[in-house]
Order: structure tokens, then C-alpha cells, then sequence
């Protein structure tokens, strides 16, 4: 069996105020803003060049528990170059830190950013994206 990782429930207070956030600073493409039944409004974001998105839920109960805005930390988006990466969400308005490499390898420089309830992400440098798309890894590790 197969299975892939394409949505995460980001728990926020406004869901307004996060899609602008997400769209505007972050650079997320909105894919869906809308009530998909009565009293339930979802807004579908994506990284670009990404598979997963997150989805900013009003209105909808969760079977397993519902998570508290501001309680998600250790997301993690990946760039092939965090000096440029930095550069482009800092013009945009986001408070971000500058890129800190951890060791001299590719895969250990990291910046971080909270959105505006608190929830916590990483954009971490992996330069080998460039060549080496995450889609196209994938792809040829299920052909094997």
C-alpha cells in the first residue's frame, strides 16, 4: 500500500488573517477558498512546487481532537538557496531569521518563522533540490 502526505490541518484563530499571511508573505498559491458544506469553510494553500498543503478549517469538527492554533511547530519547508530564499519572504514582509548553517553539509542551514497565532516553521537550504526534484526521487524509488 501507498500512501502520500498532501493536506495538514493548520489550527488558527482567523482564517482570514492567515490566508493573507500565508498568501502574501509566505507565497503560498490559494487553491480553494470556500464553504464545502453548510458551515464549513476551508482555504486550501500550497507551497509552490510542493505535494502537501495546508488547510485553514472554520467551522468543522475533528473526530480525533481538535489542535489549538499556535500549537503546531516543526513544519518544514525546503529551498535550494536560503541566502535568496531570505531575501524574497524579508521584501515581502516576513519576520524570518537570517539563514543559520549548522554544519558545513548540504540539508543544515535553517531559518524560522512563526505565523500569526504562533505556529512554528523551518525552511531548511537543500541545494541538491536543484537537480534532484523530491517528485522525480519519488518517482524513480517506486519504479524500483
Amino acid at each position: 500500500m501507498q500512501m502520500t502526505l498532501e493536506v495538514i490541518l493548520l489550527p488558527v484563530s482567523d482564517v482570514d488573517r492567515a490566508k493573507e499571511f500565508y498568501r502574501d508573505k509566505v507565497g503560498f498559491h490559494v487553491d480553494l477558498d470556500g464553504e464545502v458544506m453548510e458551515g464549513v469553510r476551508i482555504v486550501q494553500l500550497t507551497p509552490p512546487g510542493s505535494g502537501c498543503s495546508i488547510a485553514l478549517v472554520d467551522g468543522l469538527q475533528v473526530p480525533t481532537g481538535t489542535p489549538q492554533p499556535g500549537t503546531y511547530h516543526g513544519m518544514q519547508l525546503c529551498v535550494t538557496d536560503a541566502k535568496a530564499a531570505h531575501e524574497e519572504l524579508t521584501a515581502r514582509g516576513l519576520d524570518v531569521t537570517e539563514p543559520q548553517q549548522f554544519a558545513p553539509q548540504d540539508g543544515a542551514t535553517f531559518m524560522y518563522f512563526k505565523d500569526p497565532d504562533g505556529n512554528g516553521w523551518a525552511i531548511q537550504e537543500y541545494r541538491r533540490r536543484e537537480t534532484e526534484p523530491l517528485h522525480q526521487v519519488l518517482a524513480q524509488l517506486s519504479a524500483e
